[in-house]
């Protein structure tokens, strides 16, 4: 296995090679990880940590469309896991249900807190205060990094990646911007013999992807000159923070979005006719694929409507 470390001074110290520079997303954009990860990891172990059992498909449900099928997807795991709980609590099959759901409230006021949202953070302000919402939050997260190194062990890239990275390596730097621990992401760009297409594997320890991109880039390209790659909502809001161009990994079209981006679209960014009206329709095509209301709220409001007409 790897012994590279990757820390902030490789981004914020980062040398360029070329003009351009490419920075991309892992866990469903690279590779077929997110739905494993997600449903046999993460969601899981929701109902384990906090004894919500009984309304088990009720939290996968929930957890699912935060993480994966919403507007939300891709979001760094602690935020994400507050929106899965906030949902829940305001469900009406889990009120009717009896089950309690816990606030959270010492975990609600870290996040607002704390800018740096890993593991290391948590861990310290664990052994500051002892809350117990907080610890039970970092058991749960190490359960989940367990989990991730007994089930993912070797999920291969989506088809088409191996070939465009080395396409797009010898134009551009490429940088892994993710929110995924950086261990993770080493271990499996490495297991996969990828790694060294990447100049520096970025993960949550390092900071928010839009920091990622700051870091790496302020001083050294023009804005149309960096492109992020990336499946979620989230890594268009980082490129568009650092005034950057964002191309999408159409999530249940990930193979057809590598084959773009290899035909014709990286050739667009390196010829600079990407930005504008080519970049504008592969974002509204990536937009429709991800909803912002869950669809049990949509079908509560469409059975008031219903209701209201009779």
């Amino acid at each position: 296995m790897s012994d590279r470390v990757f820390t902030k001074e490789n981004l914020i110290h980062f040398r360029p090679e070329h003009d351009f520079f490419v920075g991309v997303d892992s866990d469903g954009c690279v590779f077929d990880t997110m739905e494993i990860k997600q449903k046999e990891c993460f969601h899981a172990l929701i109902a384990e940590a906090w004894g919500l059992q009984s309304i088990e498909p009720l939290v996968r449900e929930t957890a699912e469309f935060v993480n994966l099928y919403s507007r939300s997807r891709g979001s760094n795991r602690f935020p994400a896991l507050l929106q899965v709980i906030d949902l829940l609590r305001s469900r009406p099959e889990v009120i009717a249900s009896g089950v309690e759901i816990p606030r959270l409230d010492g975990f609600r006021q870290w996040l607002m807190e704390e800018t740096q949202l890993g593991m290391p953070a948590l861990e310290a302000q664990v052994t500051e205060t002892a809350n117990p919402d907080l610890a039970t939050v970092l058991s749960w997260s190490h359960a989940v990094n367990r989990r991730i190194e007994e089930v993912v062990t070797q999920v291969p890239p989506f088809e088409g990646v191996r070939e465009c990275l080395a396409k797009l390596t010898r134009q551009a730097d490429l940088v892994v911007v993710s929110q995924t621990p950086v261990e993770a992401l080493v271990r499996e760009w490495e297991l996969n013999g990828i790694i060294d297409q990447a100049a520096v594997i970025a993960g949550q320890e390092l900071g928010t992807k839009s920091e990622h991109i700051d870091m790496a880039t302020r001083g050294r390209y023009t804005g149309d000159h960096i492109l992020m790659i990336g499946d979620a909502p989230g890594d268009c809001a980082a490129a568009k923070a650092n005034h950057a161009l964002f191309y999408p990994i159409n999530p249940g079209h990930e193979a057809a979005s590598w084959k773009r981006l290899y035909d014709e679209a990286f050739d667009r960014f390196i010829a600079g006719t990407y930005a504008g009206q080519y970049e504008a329709g592969l974002i509204r095509a990536f937009d429709r694929l991800l909803p912002v209301e869950p669809p049990w709220q949509e079908a509560t409001a469409e059975q008031a409507s219903r209701r209201t007409t009779k």
